[in-house]
């Protein structure tokens, strides 16, 4: 009696491969959910709203961004977690994927058990800023006077957790000042609050930054990238001052763990193919993000390096989320 069951059970478990094979080989036959946990606006949105038209041309199939938000991106991450394994459901997300997991008691994921990275999108650097009433000029005075008046100067961010927050506590990790955060309800409010002198120091995205260092309603200081920008040759980078300081925005496509692999490879590639049209690279630039159109396992190594570095700023800064 068991000979037959153990054969029976041999065989299924042998053809477990072949079926998952020939799933991969008939995907897509259905609309791909392409799930953005923030709102619609924010990068993480746009670069998806790019991709998705693209990515359904080169799939034959229509691709729906689902904008999921709520509890600082965690809603859409919980739900793509939990999603089938078949491909059809795909995450895009930033930063917070990974520091939520540090700043929170608990989360509804694990960045590695619970996702297959699919690709490393793109990046983009940040500009420490200030508020022209502040007496700096450059990165190394701005240093300067945060140790002298520790304390008492302040930046904006757009929540605990978000990109301007992380940029400003490596900020005062590195640089061992203590520049008070000022949480915002988004990047919006925090800019304004910059260019208003609520706050004198600022961490925001390039693009959305520079139109007031050109009208002279903000100072830029420094880019958060190692290496100065094409576009503002001018700008020294922050490291230049603070070495080791590096702040860079990424933007990176997960599927539910288990999802099978030549799935991830097919979604790679069409991925990658549009992402490195000059076409599409220009579009980019204008918007201030750099294509980096990677592999699955660069995507997975960045992760890794990601929380190995966030882990260790965010403990030593003390940042929790109330």
């Amino acid at each position: 009696m068991l000979k037959p069951r153990i054969a029976a059970l041999l065989c299924g478990a042998l053809l477990l491969p072949a079926i998952a094979a020939a799933q991969s080989d008939a995907y897509p036959t259905k609309a791909v959910r392409l799930i953005t946990p923030f709102p619609p606006g924010g990068s993480v949105d746009v670069i998806a709203r790019l991709l998705a038209p693209k990515l359904a041309e080169l799939l034959g199939k229509q691709v729906v961004v689902d904008n999921r938000t709520g509890a600082s991106g965690n809603i859409g991450n919980e739900l793509a977690a939990r999603a089938p394994a078949d491909g059809y459901t795909l995450l895009i997300n930033t930063l917070p994927f990974v520091t939520n997991m540090f700043i929170m008691s608990r989360v509804p994921y694990d960045v590695q058990s619970d996702f297959e990275p699919v690709i490393l999108l793109s990046s983009s650097s940040a500009i420490l800023a200030v508020h022209p009433s502040l007496p700096v000029r450059t990165t190394k005075e701005l240093l300067d006077l945060a140790r002298s008046k520790r304390g008492t100067l302040n930046y904006g961010t757009a929540g605990i957790g978000t990109n301007p927050h992380i940029a400003g506590e490596l900020f005062n990790y590195l640089g061992k000042t203590n520049i008070v955060a000022v949480h915002y309800k988004g990047g919006g409010p925090s800019l304004v609050a910059a260019i208003s002198g609520e706050v004198t120091v600022s961490f925001a995205n390039t693009p959305e930054t520079m139109p007031y260092v050109d009208m002279k309603r903000l100072r830029a200081l420094g880019i958060t990238s190692l290496k100065r920008r094409a576009n503002l040759p001018d700008l020294p980078t922050v490291a230049e001052s603070l070495p080791g300081y590096e702040f860079l925005t990424w933007h990176v496509i997960m599927a539910p763990k288990g999802t099978p692999r030549p799935v991830v490879t097919l979604l790679n590639e069409r991925l990658r193919k549009i992402l490195n049209t000059p076409e599409e690279t220009q579009q980019f630039a204008q918007k201030g993000i750099d294509v980096i159109a990677s592999t699955p396992e660069e995507a997975g190594a960045h992760l890794k390096r990601e929380m190995e570095k966030w882990g260790k700023v965010i403990k030593e800064r003390g940042i929790r989320a109330e």
